[in-house]
């Protein structure tokens, strides 16, 4: 019932552009009138998805979906003229649809999102944007194909500290920055990962529909070691913690320092896990000359590994510190920038705004909708960013260095890893033909 995704010819033929879309309002099909609502359709309706469809709930909502009915019936309650569905497939197909908010599972992410851009809809989905690498690269040429307002949910690409902290790295506040070290608390904290895989097979409950549930993933037992949210450690479902805090945490390194291109990684951790991700895991991604911007490794911390002293000193919890030739700037998640040393940057004049303030990061989509206006985290970022933060889980699953060519989606060094940048999908859930 597994039908293999394959595509080296895609993945070799599509590149990125690492500059955000230019959209424009003729490109959008309808013209909205200064008071018209957009017609948004919301796939997962709980938890995260349940903030998201309140942050849209200015527009007109027409159609929810969500494999719990418990959820699904109170995301209805609120907004009782909508159609529901338990089945995205099903909803996608309804007619009035004009915008799309995905909220799921990240093993959904692609299968909703590709289906609705192939439909011109504009679309909203959850970090990571995709499940693998090989997605990003299919979302990506897909977006410049289409041409409509995209957004990843990354809400602190939008934070006042993360706008201020790329200004200062823009402007030179610390000369070249040669080092990035990231780190997280998660996993362990937050949800269990290198887990042996479940071998019980408990009831399904009522409200859930476990095989829509399941979706392209591959046929197993119900257990709630899975659902809820403990699917971010499995790699049938999640990507681990470099999936989900990696996309927050990094987002301000990959933007104003333009991490891309070539890129060597490295991943320690546990012996790998067919099933889960790793308790721990530590990466190193090496980047070479970027323009005018010299060579510079990010380092990435996960769970119970820590850096050297002298960074961790400086280094926030859940947070970044970026060290230059002269200084270094801290900060945490939801944090505005620190300067390093204090005592050096006493006296030091930050350069006036250049960002400009945002209305929101759902609304800077809504009104991206509108006007074909920016968003910050449009898929033409975003795809590359996911696609680079994913090679970590590859480079430690392969269990070896791997050396990634962004332009062409090729490992060069080490074939047998490539299997780790696609995956196999459940008959009726493909996302190519």
């Amino acid at each position: 019932m597994l039908r293999p995704f394959r595509r080296r010819g895609f993945l070799k033929s599509a590149t990125f552009a690492f500059t955000a879309a230019a959209f424009s309002r003729a490109s959008y099909g309808r013209i909205f009138g200064a008071n018209e609502r957009v017609r948004v359709g919301a796939i997962g309706v709980g938890g995260r998805g349940a903030g998201d469809l309140d942050a849209v709930s200015s527009e007109q909502i027409v159609a929810l979906c969500d494999v719990d009915s418990e959820r699904l019936g109170a995301a209805a309650g609120r907004h009782p003229q909508a159609k529901t569905y338990a089945d995205y497939r099903q909803l996608l197909e309804q007619t009035d649809l004009e915008a799309l908010v995905v909220a799921t599972p990240d093993h959904h992410h692609a299968p909703a999102t590709v289906r609705a851009l192939r439909r011109g809809l504009h679309v909203y989905c959850e970090k990571p944007l995709t499940h693998t690498v090989e997605e990003t690269r299919l979302i990506a040429a897909l977006t410049r194909e289409k041409n409509v307002a995209t957004q990843m949910g990354t809400q602190n690409h939008e934070h006042p500290g993360y706008l201020r902290l790329v200004e200062l790295l823009q402007a030179g506040a610390i000369g070249d920055v040669t080092e990035v070290h990231v780190i997280t608390d998660r996993p362990g904290k937050w949800w269990p990962q290198g887990q042996a895989r479940p071998t019980e097979a408990p009831a399904v409950p009522g409200s859930l529909n476990w095989d829509l549930w399941l979706g392209p993933a591959a046929e197993r037992a119900y257990h709630p070691a899975y659902v809820p949210f403990r699917w971010r450690g499995w790699w049938d479902f999640g990507c681990g913690a470099v999936g989900d805090m990696a996309i927050h945490l990094a987002d301000p390194a990959f933007w104003a320092l333009r991490l891309g291109g070539r890129v060597k990684v490295t991943s320690t951790g546990p012996a790998p896990s067919p099933w889960s991700a790793p308790a721990w895991m530590q990466t190193k991604f090496e980047f070479g000359q970027r323009g005018d911007l010299g060579p510079c490794v990010l380092y990435w911390y996960e769970g119970e590994t820590t850096p050297k002293p002298e960074i961790a000193a400086e280094l926030p919890m859940n947070g970044s510190l970026f060290v230059g030739s002269k200084g270094r700037i801290a900060i945490a998640h939801d944090g505005f920038p620190k300067l390093l040393p204090v005592e050096q940057f006493a006296n030091f004049q930050a350069p006036a705004p250049s960002l400009p303030d945002s209305p929101g990061h759902h609304r800077q989509w809504l009104d991206a909708c509108r006007s074909g206006s920016r968003t910050g985290s449009a898929f033409s970022y975003a795809a590359p960013f996911t696609e680079i933060v994913l090679l970590g889980n590859v480079a430690y699953r392969a269990g070896q260095t791997i050396e990634f060519d962004q332009e062409t989606g090729r490992i060069l060094n080490a074939p047998a890893a490539e299997k780790y940048l696609s995956k196999e999908y459940r008959r009726g859930w493909e996302i190519t033909g």
